[in-house]
């Protein structure tokens, strides 16, 4: 199962990343948790200094804008390949 975490304090930005990702999650028919860390301290912990931030399994795939659904299911297909080699 993936952990896809999302980054940022709730903004407006943060909850567009949020529904794109759960809109490609659902999609893929995908089993993934879906985590949003609104917390500076974790979110700096990742070396993110602006949000929003996207992290699939532990890895910082994009940050400081929104990504388009497309660059989502590549980087969450990358995620699963890398999973299941």
């Amino acid at each position: 199962m993936l952990t896809i975490k999302v980054l940022g304090s709730g903004c407006a930005n943060c909850k567009r990343v949020e529904q794109i990702v759960r809109k490609v999650v659902s999609e893929m028919s995908l089993e993934a948790e879906v985590i949003k860390v609104t917390e500076y301290p974790d979110i700096m912990a990742y070396g993110v200094m602006s949000t929003p931030g996207l992290v699939i399994n532990e890895k910082v795939v994009s940050y400081g804008r929104i990504p388009s659904p497309a660059e989502v299911t590549t980087w969450i297909t990358n995620a699963l390949e890398t999973a299941n080699p």
